[in-house]
């Protein structure tokens, strides 16, 4: 019986059953379809093809973030607004419909849209629209990702205003008063696309500052950039209450034991993801689970079910489209390979922050390669000082810093932070020399194109601070 016979039947059994159309399922779906292996994939929502980053994360997200940028001074702001929102969703419906028809094409894989929750180790049932389907399978991959947290905020769950960002992206009226609830990597990027289009934002933080993982003088940079473009930040708060009103809303907080208040046409929260396992009842499978929800995994991705693996957002680690990708391989050669293939392996993972421009890290920040003991050189400039590189005068960018962490004795780069244009290009070229041991007089005496930006490594990793005793404590 093929799988279309079995569907028909209200049961399936597939060599491989993935739970989320993410980044890793997919990719080890197709892989394993094409090969002729017996696969069925399930997910939830019809308008989440291929995942979170094509559908309403990075790649909407990333086209606001183009598309704020350059609106002209005579673009009226919310025509602007609305016609750059269509065009997003537009390349977003595009996406999500060549995730789905590149699935469908083969021959052996099924495409299941409903809610799954297993039953056993090897069985789920999927509540479909047309009715229940159970599937078994040999092997489980669990991919279903991460949602939003909503914070215990009184008046929040009951406010008209409140939103995530889902469905402030896909909304084509553009907020007069922009107000954002927490100030991690969606917030700034929220801040910046919105600030773009000319929305007035004020951005709540509950830390003392914004970035506070990344070393003093790179964050106090980005602040400063964000301040300058207009966006309000309020850091060191905690919002107590708010409040539905006639013409908008009043958000309430405490900063320093007074209160003070801002008020909002929309408020975006934007305060973090969680792994999305919930509904799995991952008890009927045998399957352990964390405190905060997140899927146990071991190196190879396996779960306390060996025939079970949990890829991406889902298992706890790092919630990024690339690592998720970087599980399908490790899933893929358990499967299909020498079964080498680990976490243990992964190193030098570099991140981004879309706010204009662009900060991109790799590695240790001076403070913690200190605070690990490191004897450390560094390296650092201001973008708008670096005469060799010219681009970022050639496309009119010249904000933000460059800053390399060196192992003073090695030559080893430990850790990098770029907030210039170009970087989340440059910060790839940064890793994967740290990856293959490239040090960093090699890196500064490389051969680079011109005019680009990478040949800014030639001036600023030449520029290395020898006497670290003689840096102020004001420059970590």
């Amino acid at each position: 019986m093929d799988l279309d016979q079995q569907h028909a039947s209200g049961t399936l059994h597939a060599d491989l059953l993935v739970l989320g159309f993410g980044k890793g399922g997919k990719a080890v779906a197709k892989q394993l379809a094409a090969g002729g292996r017996r696969v069925v994939l399930v997910e939830r929502s019809e308008r989440m093809y291929g995942g979170t980053c094509p559908n309403v994360g990075c790649i909407p997200t990333k086209g606001l973030v183009h598309r704020s940028g350059k609106r002209r001074p005579d673009d009226v702001p919310q025509d602007y607004y609305e016609r750059s929102v269509e065009a997003v969703q537009a390349i977003r419906e595009m996406m999500r419909q060549g995730n789905l028809d590149a699935l469908e094409a083969l021959e052996s894989a099924t495409v299941l849209t409903g809610t799954a929750t297993f039953i056993d180790p090897h069985t789920v049932a999927v509540e479909t629209g047309d009715g229940r389907v159970e599937v078994s399978a040999d092997t489980i991959l669990i991919n279903t990702g991460a949602q939003p947290v909503i914070p215990d905020i009184p008046g929040l769950r009951d406010s008209r205003r409140a939103v995530l960002s889902t469905e402030l992206i896909e909304s084509t009226v553009l907020p007069e008063r922009l107000v954002i609830v927490g100030g991690g990597y969606l917030g700034i990027e929220f801040a910046g696309i919105y600030n773009g289009f000319g929305s007035h934002v004020t951005l709540l933080e509950a830390s003392p500052r914004i970035l506070r993982r990344e070393d003093d003088n790179v964050a106090l940079a980005a602040e400063g950039i964000l301040r300058d473009a207009g966006v309000e930040i309020v850091a060191g708060v905690r919002v107590t209450e708010i409040d539905d009103g006639v013409h908008g809303a009043t958000v309430r907080y405490l900063r320093d034991g007074v209160e003070a208040a801002v008020e909002a046409d929309t408020i975006l929260i934007a305060a973090g993801r969680a792994p999305a396992t919930a509904d799995l009842a991952l008890e009927a499978a045998g399957v352990r689970a964390t405190a905060a929800g997140a899927v146990e995994v071991d190196e190879h991705l396996r779960t306390s079910q060996p025939h079970i693996y949990a890829l991406g957002d889902v298992n706890g680690g790092e919630q990024h489209t690339y690592i998720s990708l970087d599980d399908s391989r490790i899933v893929l050669d358990q499967l299909t390979g020498t079964g080498e293939r680990s976490l243990a392996a992964r190193v030098a993972i570099p991140h981004t922050l879309f706010m204009t421009p662009p900060l991109a890290t790799v590695g240790l920040t001076e403070r913690d390669a200190r605070a690990a003991g490191r004897p450390i050189k560094v390296a650092s400039e201001r973008v708008a000082d670096i005469v060799a590189m010219p681009r970022a005068y050639a496309v009119e960018e010249t904000r933000g810093l460059m800053k390399f962490v060196i192992d003073a004795e090695t030559d080893e780069i430990l850790g990098a932070a770029l907030l210039s244009v170009d970087a989340q290009e440059l910060i790839n070229t940064v890793a994967l020399a740290m990856r293959h041991g490239i040090t960093a007089s090699q890196l500064r005496d490389s051969i680079y194109t011109h005019p680009s930006s990478t040949e800014a490594f030639n001036e600023v990793l030449g520029t290395i601070v020898r006497d670290y005793s003689a840096l102020s404590s004001a420059a970590i």
